[in-house]
């Protein structure tokens, strides 16, 4: 963690965003930091392990009074189709170079970017359609902890939306509790430390964030998710071609 303070400043504000992304619109922490916190190091399991905490935390504590609102049986089902999966994508960020994932978290993100600003959505019709969009959401959690949006557009559908955000945030807990698990068995620094100094930060974006989330369900959700698209495609842009050109 030798950062310069200026790289410090902008992680500690990355983080604030982190946290009230996540409680704002019940996902994304991961999402719309990771690209930005790459920007400063190119390598992912320095700073998941940090996000994976404050999401088990933030998660858990924002559910835990809402357990009757929880969809039970939408966990259980997506689960079901996402373990495995999962697993396979935690072993690939384990098993590859730091800068392949990078590459890869940042492909992906504009993927959500892009279908962001043109206001288009990952639902289809078929269960089978939402099934594969689970796997892949599953897969793309385990490899960079931003499949979110995929999850998300198979829970809108099934999960009323009073108990959306909160089941979601016990499908997050699950998948980033399976994510913890694997770095212990494969001996990555869990980097307990930092979460607990960032956890500040954190906490300041997740409570404003609170306070959002009942401001926002009441206005138009895609045109805020557009504008954040725009921006996140030019910080994915960037960081891809900043990976490339030092790739030689």
């Amino acid at each position: 963690m030798d950062f310069s303070t200026t790289e410090w400043i902008l992680i500690i504000a990355i983080f604030v965003w982190s946290g009230f992304v996540r409680t704002a619109i019940g996902f994304g922490g991961a999402a719309l930091s990771m690209p930005l916190l790459l920007l400063i190091r190119d390598d992912p399991l320095l700073f998941l392990p940090i996000v994976a905490w404050h999401l088990l935390i933030f998660s858990s504590t924002t559910a835990a009074g809402r357990l009757k609102h929880i969809d039970w049986g939408f966990v259980k089902r997506s689960m079901g189709w996402m373990l495995l999966p999962k697993l396979l994508g935690v072993i690939g960020l384990i098993s590859l170079p730091a800068r392949w994932m990078a590459i890869f978290v940042f492909a992906i993100t504009a993927f959500y970017a892009i279908a962001w600003i043109l206001k288009r959505d990952f639902r289809g019709d078929s269960k089978w359609w939402d099934r594969g969009l689970l796997v892949i959401g599953g897969y793309v959690s385990g490899a960079s902890l931003v499949g979110a949006p995929l999850i998300a557009a198979v829970a809108i559908k099934e999960v009323v939306l009073t108990a959306y955000r909160d089941t979601l945030f016990v499908i997050w807990f699950l998948l980033v509790l399976i994510k913890m698990a694997a770095f212990v068995i494969f001996d990555v620094d869990l980097q307990f430390e930092w979460a607990l100094y960032l956890i500040l930060p954190a906490a300041i974006g997740h409570f404003v964030g609170l306070r959002f989330h009942k401001h926002l369900i009441g206005h138009n959700a895609a045109e805020v998710k557009r504008y954040l698209g725009i921006g996140l495609l030019v910080v994915s842009a960037f960081g891809l071609w900043q990976l490339l050109a030092t790739a030689h």
